[in-house]
């Protein structure tokens, strides 16, 4: 049996939920900001602004890029801390220094993107970053390289904490179930810390790139002579950007198969399928990221190929395996329907819907033709829109629910649901027609050959008023228990 440790109800346990509320409510607060932002370049692309100057819009995308991925990223990582402390003993210490590496990271991102108006996208392709153009100055290419680092950094050093608590209690073997592949049960490794070992290992991975791709940029930018490769710099780039969002959406995934089963009355263990599935998860997510240089042909051509087995790959032993898992827990449950339960299952959906989406467009021939389209962010936004940040607004519905004891509003919850499915899907679609249109995406401006983006992007408003007062009206039902989280909680 997983031996569980015991913090309940002591000082320990109250400190979790203080630093757990504390995460929660900046996640939580910068969530309706970054989705104004979106909106924003969704006003701009309706003709709405038409005296808008189009470096506005790119700086814009960037911080909304940027911010939305970093933000889900430290959700995912604060929430999942609080589910591994029945398991294991991460240090609170560094999840709060990490936060304040978040925060001095953003501060210094919104510095670079607001007021030098640097505007390169969430993915700085080199050499963009060095050749401004006039449009930002000099320090704000300084400054979104130090933001980076020092964000990278934060984060490095929380996911190796989180990784040494995993390795004293269980052992990195053990925590990767191998031993359930040989047919043994012994020690009981539950999918939470299976899953998260397996994603922080590849966020590592990644953070390595990200650490490479920082040192060839200053070492270019300080005038040393040196000139970077731009298809090595795209690789890294691409492969650090990519770990990064499937990590946060499996992070994502341990909350469900953690927190769900809370809700249906069943169990939700490890078994040979599930450690099968998430060790080659494991190996498969780092090539899966070729697909993204499909238009580069001067990659070697193994290396697309590649790409494209890989991106069809991964999406069977993770996706599929906890999608069925989901529909079994499930059927015939006795389900408690709450917000927590119903927008986790929601998230599952939406990741199943994104992710045959994402495969689509992972094909090389679809490719071809969808490539520089909207269909882009219409997959992207899906998984993550609609998958991983239900999973973590349910796990904040229970966080706060838990901590908070009082009743829920089951109206208030099921229409927050329908507010969200509804805004949600509605506002994707728009990119979907858009892709299937081959409306460009990144144009702040849409030309006369592809003038229904303009039709496009104003529909696309409207669904996004509906999502947003979703919202709103999830942050009165859920935000409110996690400030009660942090100021009943003792303090450090």
């Amino acid at each position: 049996m997983v031996e569980r440790i015991v913090v309940s109800p002591g000082i320990e346990q109250q400190r979790w939920r203080r630093l757990t509320g504390t995460w929660m409510m900046v996640m939580l607060l910068l969530f309706p900001i970054l989705l104004l932002l979106g909106a924003f370049m969704r006003i701009v692309q309706a003709n709405l602004l038409p005296t808008l100057l189009p470096e506005w819009f790119y700086a814009v995308m960037t911080l909304h890029g940027l911010g939305m991925v970093g933000t889900w990223f430290v959700g995912a990582m604060a929430a999942v801390s609080y589910v591994l402390t029945q398991y294991v003993r991460p240090s609170r210490g560094v999840s709060w220094a990490a936060l304040g590496a978040t925060l001095l990271g953003v501060l210094l991102l919104l510095a670079t993107t607001l007021i030098g108006r640097f505007g390169v996208g969430w993915y700085f392709l080199y050499p963009l970053p060095f050749y401004p153009a006039g449009v930002w100055p000099t320090w704000a290419t300084w400054t979104f390289l130090f933001s980076l680092a020092i964000l990278g950094v934060g984060w490095t050093v929380w996911a190796v904490d989180l990784l040494r608590a995993i390795a004293q209690q269980y052992s990195l073997r053990a925590a990767l179930a191998w031993h359930y592949i040989r047919g043994e049960t012994e020690p009981e490794v539950p999918p939470a810390v299976l899953i998260t070992t397996v994603s922080l290992i590849s966020a590592l991975s990644g953070f390595l790139a990200a650490v490479i791709i920082l040192v060839l940029s200053f070492l270019e930018w300080a005038g040393t002579g040196f000139t970077n490769d731009a298809l090595l710099m795209k690789n890294l780039i691409f492969f650090f950007g990519h770990v990064l969002v499937n990590i946060t959406m499996y992070l994502g995934v341990v909350l469900v198969y953690d927190i769900l089963p809370r809700y249906s009355g069943r169990p939700w263990k490890t078994n040979r399928l599930v450690a099968i599935a998430w060790n080659t998860v494991l190996f498969l997510v780092l090539f899966a990221y070729f697909h993204h240089l499909y238009m580069d042909f001067v990659q070697p051509q193994w290396m697309q190929v590649l790409g494209q087995v890989a991106s069809y790959f991964i999406s069977v032993p993770a996706a599929v395996v906890t999608i069925f898992s989901t529909l079994l827990l499930t059927y015939g449950a006795p389900m408690r329907w709450t917000l927590s339960s119903l927008l986790m299952y929601l998230g599952v959906m939406g990741w199943a819907i994104g992710g045959v989406a994402a495969v689509i467009d992972s094909t090389i021939a679809v490719n071809l033709r969808f490539h520089n389209t909207l269909w882009v962010p219409a997959h992207f936004h899906t998984y993550y829109l609609m998958g991983v940040v239900l999973m973590l607004l349910g796990f904040a519905a229970h966080f706060g629910h838990e901590v908070s004891g009082r009743s829920e509003n089951g109206r208030l919850a099921k229409l927050i649901a329908a507010l969200f499915v509804i805004g949600g899907y509605g506002f994707l679609s728009m990119f979907y027609l858009g892709g299937a249109h081959s409306v460009p995406r990144r144009y702040a401006v849409y030309p006369q050959e592809v003038i229904q983006g303009v039709d496009y992007a104003r529909i696309a408003l409207g669904f996004i008023a509906v999502l947003f007062l979703g919202v709103l009206l999830y942050l009165w039902e859920t935000g409110r228990r996690c400030v009660l989280a942090f100021r009943t909680s003792e303090p450090l």
